[in-house]
């Protein structure tokens, strides 16, 4: 019997940008499941084409563009909830209620390895960071009742070295630099706290026609010279177990499982 991976994440592409890498490369893995949990269906995000969609059907645009998105990619979720909160207000709503969902999920599906956001949420979009503390509150929740699942919690990271480097890129294209301090700019951690360093380049092209199925969303038109170096890698930090200092970084989610 194969692994068992539970995703959790806040909105329709959070998932592509994150973790579709990890999962091409074990796309043809008969054995793998992969669950699919989205928080919200991203009612509240941008309509870059007025002909896509309406503030009325954005929701289910999105759902939609999701789904068509792992359909490209070569691996669709066994399993996607969609729990449909309202986009933008997480950081609002009561915290025991989107945990207890969380659990129950995690729970039905005993996964070996959850995937979430961290405490800095990539972005530092509200929405992530709730989504993030509240999957590693459920995850604590549940694992001590189901010895033998619950092996590894992921959270997904840019370490500080990879934003400096696409910064430079940035800059030598004559485009602005990310710039942390801003809302909703990319946030890096010490290169030190990455645990895993997933080399994608194998299938970073099939990521990005993945991508693109998120059309409502104008981040899918990103050059090619920038999205080969974004989606060429994926990177997590590790919340549990906790990782002894100076650990290799694992190549692979399920390495070592």
């Amino acid at each position: 019997m194969g692994p068992t991976l539970v995703v959790v994440l806040a909105h329709p592409d959070d998932d592509t940008f994150s973790v579709s890498g990890s999962i091409a490369l074990h796309a043809e893995d008969p054995d793998l499941r992969f669950v699919l949990v989205l928080a919200t269906s991203g009612d509240a995000g941008e309509i870059a084409d007025p002909a896509l969609a309406t503030r009325e059907t954005l929701a289910a645009v999105r759902e939609a563009e999701d789904r068509a998105s792992w359909r490209t990619l070569g691996r669709e979720p066994d399993r996607v909830e969609f729990l449909r909160l309202g986009d933008g207000t997480l950081a609002s709503i009561d915290p025991d209620s989107l945990i207890g969902t969380v659990a129950t999920i995690l729970e039905e599906e005993r996964p070996d390895v959850v995937v979430t956001f961290g405490p800095e949420g990539v972005t530092a979009h509200p929405d992530h960071i709730a989504v993030g503390r509240a999957t590693m509150e459920a995850f604590h929740s549940v694992r001590l009742a189901w010895p033998g699942a619950f092996r590894r919690l992921l959270q997904i990271c840019i370490p500080e070295s990879l934003l400096a480097a696409w910064n430079e890129q940035q800059v030598a294209a004559g485009r602005e630099p990310f710039d942390p301090t801003q809302p909703f700019q990319p946030r890096g951690i010490p290169d030190r706290l990455v645990a895993v360093e997933v080399d994608t380049s194998s299938v970073w092209r099939r990521r990005m026609e993945a991508l693109g199925e998120h059309r409502t969303q104008s981040e899918t038109g990103m050059g090619e010279e920038m999205a080969e170096a974004v989606l060429s890698a994926e990177y997590f930090s590790q919340a549990f177990p906790g990782r002894p200092p100076g650990a290799a970084r694992l190549t692979d989610i399920f390495e070592g499982l």
